[in-house]
């Protein structure tokens, strides 16, 4: 967010850099999940089977989406589902954050 405050901040840029860092941080996680080892599924793991991939939209939230980024891994979820809702919801977190922005300014 202080890079958009610069003057020579560009929102396209900084939507482009935030949304590939943040990505790239939760595929990591996705990564991590997918070295632990898989035992009896817990009730939690079972909710997200039921709801999908798309719940990783959700991956922006602090913590929560630690979690869910890790639990896409250790369910083996293919990363042609994990991908585009894992992007999708840190591309929406930062457009968020850049109309914000323009409405301060």
């Amino acid at each position: 967010m202080a890079y958009l405050l610069t003057p020579a901040g560009s929102p396209w840029l900084g939507l482009l850099l935030a949304t590939a860092g943040n990505s790239l941080g939760g595929a990591i996680s996705v990564w991590l999940g997918r070295r632990l080892p898989r035992k009896e599924m817990p009730a939690r793991a079972a909710w997200l089977e039921r709801h999908g991939a798309w719940v990783l939209c959700l991956s922006w939230v602090p913590l929560l989406g630690d979690a869910l980024c890790v639990a896409a891994g250790w369910l083996r979820w293919p990363w042609r589902r994990v991908w585009p809702a894992l992007v999708g919801g840190k591309l929406l977190r930062y457009l968020a954050v850049i109309a914000s922005v323009e409405a301060l300014g």
